[in-house]
């Protein structure tokens, strides 16, 4: 809580600073060799303060994850201005989410490995995860709402999360891929774009509806 000045207090002081080390850190040393110990020691305070804080490690993670995916939303939502196609727009939102993630590349092995059990609080389909994966579904619900051409409302309701579970596994692709710029990851995409683009019209021929609808809930289904 703030004091009554609106200043932050020292406690909101301290959490901030160990948060901004903590990022810091998984950007220059990677998952593996960022311990509570380190970040509390670059912080200047002491290894109880900072679990005070943050009760584990995988909590600064969660402060990473959201930190990423804000800065997602702030590059992506000016591009969106430019172009109301539907295709184009999601494309917006997928590049400038893989643009977020390049500064970490060298080191998502370590946090994959961290994150890839169900059980894992930084698993980023788990409840623990939920803040940040909902700017990403919220990204891609912008994209849809404001593009020229509208979806039945089953489809521009539930898509957006459809979109966001295909963002993680294009990350997934990412993080395994060592060619130059991360070539194959933007090949990928790119194909990807062009198949919905002649796939997405097919939602408006009613006969292919319930296929699709189906398709939805089984995404929905995986995300659950």
């Amino acid at each position: 809580m703030s004091s009554s000045s609106g200043a932050p207090t020292k406690s909101e002081r301290t959490r901030a600073l160990l948060r901004d080390v903590a990022l810091r850190s998984f950007r220059e040393r990677g998952y593996d060799q960022t311990t509570i110990r380190l970040i509390a020691g670059e912080a200047g305070v002491s290894v109880g303060t900072t679990n005070y804080h943050f009760a584990s490690k995988n909590d600064l993670v969660q402060e990473l994850y959201l930190d990423v995916q804000q800065q997602h939303r702030a590059a992506a939502l000016p591009l969106l201005e430019s172009s109301d196609d539907l295709v184009d727009r999601l494309g917006i939102v997928f590049r400038t989410g893989l643009a977020q993630l390049e500064p970490y590349h060298r080191f998502a092995p370590e946090f994959l490995s961290a994150a890839v059990s169900p059980r894992s609080s930084i698993n980023p389909l788990s409840s623990d995860s939920s803040a940040s994966r909902e700017i990403v579904v919220g990204l891609f619900r912008e994209a849809v709402a404001g593009a020229r051409d509208k979806l039945p409302a089953e489809f521009e309701q539930d898509l957006p999360a459809a979109l966001m579970l295909g963002h993680l596994l294009l990350a997934l692709f990412w993080v395994y891929d060592t060619s130059d710029g991360r070539e194959r990851t933007q090949r990928l995409l790119d194909r990807g774009l062009r198949l919905l683009k002649l796939s997405l019209p097919l939602v408006r021929v009613r006969i292919l509806r319930k296929p699709l609808r189906e398709l939805l809930d089984l995404i929905a289904e995986v995300q659950a």
